[in-house]
């Protein structure tokens, strides 16, 4: 039977969320302030999810991830910072008809995969790449901390964080595992770093 849910969703561009991870999240729009203040009062859930384009109501992506609030600070001019945990994947199966001015979809969960694993060839050599990336981008990343990362955690933090354009991200975000997640990482970081930045990668 299909697991589906109700979810009032966030559509921001760039913003990846993975399940397991945790994403900063800083709230000032009237919409999204009444989207949390109705997520605290039920079930502290939230759907972040891409949209394709630019506009007032844009198409949408059709895999985001459904975040649990677990961090909130109510600020007194109404604003919040809050920090999401992700739970699940989900797929979008239809936008719902809703009076709130935040809009809610019906949403099929997607199971993760139980302790996924890189072959130590794939790990090597994202982590390599990962050096030259930040090299070039001149990042400064705690490599050690990195290294004691088990594989998941690794391969979804950096594809949560990376600066790439939104179609980039979501291909990573929709990736069938972390090994091909991994492959696609090395692939993008490879061309990123060995340009100037004026160049863009683009997904269909």
């Amino acid at each position: 039977m299909t697991d589906t849910t109700r979810l009032s969703i966030f559509p921001l561009p760039g913003a990846l969320l993975f399940p397991g991870l945790f994403l900063p999240l800083h709230i000032f729009e009237p919409r999204y302030r009444a989207m949390v203040s109705d997520s605290m009062a039920r079930d502290r859930r939230i759907g972040m999810i891409q949209p394709r384009e630019d506009g007032e109501k844009p198409a949408l992506y059709d895999v985001g991830c459904v975040g649990r609030i677990a961090e909130v600070e109510a600020m007194e001019d109404g604003r919040y910072n809050l920090v999401l945990e992700g739970l699940s994947l989900f797929r979008l199966r239809r936008e719902l008809d809703v009076t709130t001015p935040f809009r809610q979809i019906e949403a099929e969960l997607i199971a993760s995969p139980a302790d996924e694993t890189l072959p130590l060839a794939h790990r090597s050599s994202l982590e390599l790449e990962s050096r030259r990336f930040a090299d070039a981008h001149g990042y400064a990343v705690d490599w050690d901390a990195v290294s004691r990362l088990d594989d998941e955690n690794l391969v979804n933090g950096i594809a949560q964080i990376a600066p790439f354009d939104i179609a980039a991200k979501q291909a990573l975000l929709e990736a069938p595992g972390i090994e091909a997640r991994a492959d696609l990482l090395v692939q993008l970081m490879h061309f990123f770093g060995r340009h100037d930045g004026e160049d863009r990668v683009t997904l269909q």
